[in-house]
Parts: C-alpha cells; sequence; structure tokens
C-alpha cells in the first residue's frame, strides 16, 4: 500500500470527489499521463489536500490536509470525462472516504514542511512539487498528516461535514458525470 497527497486545486471539483466518492485524472487512456497516477491501486490511502486558491481566495485560504480517502477500484475510463475549470479528466477510480473535518480546519501543510519527506528539500520552493495531481509521501509523513488530522478535527465523515466543502458543485447544478 501506497500513500498520496491527492491534490485539488477547484472548489467544484473537490465537491463532486466527496459527493461521487470518485477521483478523476486528467489524460488519456487508462494510465493517464503522470507515472504517480498510473501507479495508483486498490487500498492506496489518499491525503486529501486542498490547495491555498482551491476556495478562491488564497490570501485567506492555506492548503490543508482535510481528510483521508482509500482508493476502492482500479483506474478506469471514464464513461464520460467530469469537466472543471474548462479540463477534461477522463480517468478515475472510486474512493471510500475515511475522515473528513469541518469546513475551514485541516492540517496546514506549510506549517510541516521542514518535517516532510516529500518536500523539505526544496525550502520556499515547496509548493513546486504540487502542481500536479498526486504526491506520493512517505510512511513517515503519512503518519505525522494523520496524527495532526486528529488534532485538527474529528475526522467523522457525515452529510453535514460533507456539504460543507461540496456546496459549490452542487450549486453549480452540474451534471459532470463520471
Amino acid at each position: 500500500m501506497s500513500t498520496f497527497l491527492l491534490i485539488i486545486g477547484d472548489r467544484e471539483a473537490l465537491g463532486w470527489i466527496l459527493d461521487a466518492r470518485r477521483t478523476a485524472f486528467p489524460g488519456a487512456g487508462k494510465g493517464a499521463h503522470r507515472a504517480e497516477v498510473r501507479s495508483l491501486k486498490i487500498d492506496d490511502e489518499l491525503m486529501v489536500y486542498t490547495t491555498r486558491g482551491a476556495f478562491k481566495n488564497s490570501t485567506r485560504d492555506r492548503g490543508r490536509v482535510i481528510g483521508t480517502a482509500r482508493v476502492t477500484s482500479d483506474l478506469t475510463q471514464l464513461d464520460q470525462p467530469v469537466f472543471f475549470g474548462g479540463r477534461g479528466y477522463p480517468v478515475g477510480c472510486d474512493l471510500e472516504l475515511e475522515t473528513l473535518v469541518p469546513f475551514g480546519s485541516g492540517v496546514n501543510l506549510a506549517e510541516h514542511v521542514s518535517q516532510l519527506d516529500a518536500l523539505k528539500d526544496l525550502g520556499d520552493s515547496w509548493s513546486l512539487r504540487l502542481r500536479r495531481p498526486l504526491l506520493r509521501i512517505s510512511e513517515r509523513d503519512s503518519k505525522l498528516l494523520r496524527e495532526q488530522l486528529l488534532f485538527a478535527g474529528t475526522g467523522i465523515v457525515n452529510d453535514e461535514v460533507v456539504s460543507g466543502y461540496s456546496k459549490w458543485y452542487r450549486a453549480q447544478g452540474s451534471d459532470s458525470g463520471g
């Protein structure tokens, strides 16, 4: 089993992911175009990370790990690609949400960069490594982020907590499918 940051930079996409209990990736074909996406397997853990700009206010918001999910299906070509921000995402897999903290809380990733194997070597340029859909992280990083999530909130996945994040997706009335 591997652990990845699932990097979400769009609130509508996050809403779809949480409502549909799926995620999707750019690229063509079963493997998409990034090695880390092609390597995704059933039972891999995803730490859901929302970027500073995901909620359209990067001066107010922080990049946060907001929950965890488990991959429950193989990566496949979607019947219909989903579209967010004018970009299509034709490849995806099913997820089981395991934890989700209430909107506005979560682990501020910037506060832990110096402790994270996946980011500490980049210094102040650490966010460059997050310009991709997935980032594989070490077991040590995963343990640290899980511990910090416990401090950030209860992490219970229920309709009320999900709706705090998915309201923008529901508000657009999209039938993006997937």
